[in-house]
């Protein structure tokens, strides 16, 4: 996360018609911004089988079998938003370079949800560094697009960053959310509609 303001990045999308929506917006604003996001980027694919609403639904259902509270429902079909507003991001992984997308959503969604949310959203591609340097086999098991990304965002972690992230009081469930994400990615795969995780991520909105 940053401090200070939004990031350059961040300020270069909140203008974008689907994207623009301010501080004090009510629910159904931020929800509908949130829909125009899926409706104008969500069929992007970025060398997958599925596309972004396809691996965020199928992400969120896992969260979902597996007994998880809303907040990490609703992290879970949130975590890649940062790609969505990026506005470019398979030009970005074209060019070998790092979109930095979990930074990109957190600082996006924490203006509207709790830490609960945002962080492990924030910290999803540093629990995969994390796995890689921790769990034996978890690096082969990655997707190619995944393992590619791996070296722009920093490759595996070294011993004390490994032991520095397991100190962060959400990095357990940023964890838990990278597995979803290295699984949420089979065609094909059917899940509840669009709007059933639309209920969750309202009742995750943090009060007005």
């Amino acid at each position: 996360m940053s401090g200070g303001g939004a990031p350059a990045n961040l300020r270069s999308v909140i203008n974008q018609p689907e994207v623009a929506v301010t501080m004090h917006a009510d629910s159904s604003s931020v929800l509908a911004t949130i829909e125009r996001l899926y409706t104008a980027h969500g069929t992007l694919v970025y060398g997958e089988q599925v596309n972004q609403i396809q691996h965020a639904m199928q992400c969120a259902s896992l969260a979902q079998a597996s007994g998880s509270t809303d907040a990490m429902v609703a992290a879970a079909m949130l975590h890649d938003i940062g790609h969505m507003l990026h506005g470019d991001a398979a030009t970005a992984l074209d060019t070998g370079e790092d979109d930095r997308h979990e930074s990109l959503g957190a600082d996006w969604l924490a203006r509207w949800f709790g830490d609960d949310v945002v962080q492990p959203v924030a910290l999803h591609v540093q629990a995969k560094r994390y796995l890689c340097a921790r769990d034996p086999g978890y690096l082969e098991g990655l997707s190619r697009v995944s393992t590619r990304t791996l070296h722009l965002q920093g490759g595996p972690m070294q011993p004390a960053e490994a032991e520095a992230f397991e100190r962060l009081p959400h990095a357990r469930n940023a964890i838990d959310l990278r597995r979803w994400d290295d699984l949420g990615k089979k065609a094909d795969c059917e899940t509840a509609p669009l709007s059933h995780f639309m209920t969750v991520i309202e009742r995750c909105l943090l009060p007005a």
